[in-house]
């Protein structure tokens, strides 16, 4: 199953290479950094927990999980275009129900500049309009099935730390963190509390922990000196993935990730 939001950053491209590295047995799939999830729902696991700082992307996945078909109504609603895209970006979220709400943060996410997530100081959405050769809006059927898989999780809108919080023996774990230096994206675009050094030492903490409790888990980062900081102790490997926040096409190049696992 393929993801239904965009999402700068998804590892979607690198999952034949993501799945050589899953356990062949877990009781729960855990991801703390969700985002478009493109892990989650290519495996479709039978229990999980999807957590993420964004709290905008955890309330779009519980509506479709509880009202998917008044999520699907709201958004068949929205008139397509331009116009319509910043006339949804500028009204302020209080206007919305919460099946609204999940509808327009779709219609964004399919229509913004390559899937961005992007706010102000002030919390709102900032991204400009991209056009709309980035593909269709979701159809019922896909809402549907989305809330079928979504019904099997347990939404966190909260830190990566407190989604760790809740994990076991048992449970596989995949971390795909923003990096915490400027290079292809930044945490700011989700959270204006940033994520940084402190952050990048309290995940490898975290890595700790889950390995010494025999926890299996998987982290995907960009190539970099901070990537070697994450992955000291632990298995690693380098593979190609293809550069895509760039805004034209044609300089899109290809970059190093780094696959870490216990």
């Amino acid at each position: 199953m393929k993801p239904f939001l965009r999402w700068a950053g998804s590892k979607r491209q690198l999952l034949p290479e993501l799945k050589k590295f899953i356990p062949p047995s877990f009781k729960r799939y855990v991801e703390p950094f969700a985002g478009s999830a493109c892990l989650f729902f290519d495996i479709a696991p039978q229990a999980s927990i999807l957590g993420d700082i964004n709290s905008e992307l955890i309330n779009t996945y519980r509506a479709i999980q509880n009202k998917w078909q008044e999520v699907a109504h709201a958004l068949e609603t929205i008139p397509p275009g331009k116009e319509s895209y910043y006339n949804l970006r500028c009204l302020p979220l209080e206007h919305f129900s919460p099946q609204e709400r999940a509808a327009r943060f779709i219609f964004l996410n399919r229509f913004c500049f390559n899937g961005l997530y992007r706010t102000n100081t002030f919390g709102q959405f900032n991204v400009p309009y991209g056009g709309e050769r980035s593909g269709k809006l979701p159809t019922r059927a896909d809402l549907e099935m989305v809330s079928d898989l979504l019904n099997r999780a347990m939404l966190v809108p909260d830190s990566f730390q407190e989604t760790l919080q809740l994990t076991k023996k048992g449970d596989f774990v995949y971390m795909d963190p923003p990096y915490a230096k400027k290079r292809e994206r930044s945490f700011t675009e989700y959270s204006a509390t940033g994520f940084g050094d402190k952050e990048l030492c309290l995940l490898r903490s975290w890595m700790e922990r889950l390995r010494d409790s025999d926890i299996k888990f998987v982290v995907t980062y960009a190539d970099c000196p901070e990537s070697a900081v994450l992955s000291k102790g632990f298995h690693s490997c380098r593979v190609k993935a293809r550069r895509c926040i760039s805004g034209f096409v044609g300089s899109r190049g290809h970059v190093w990730d780094v696959i870490i696992y216990p």
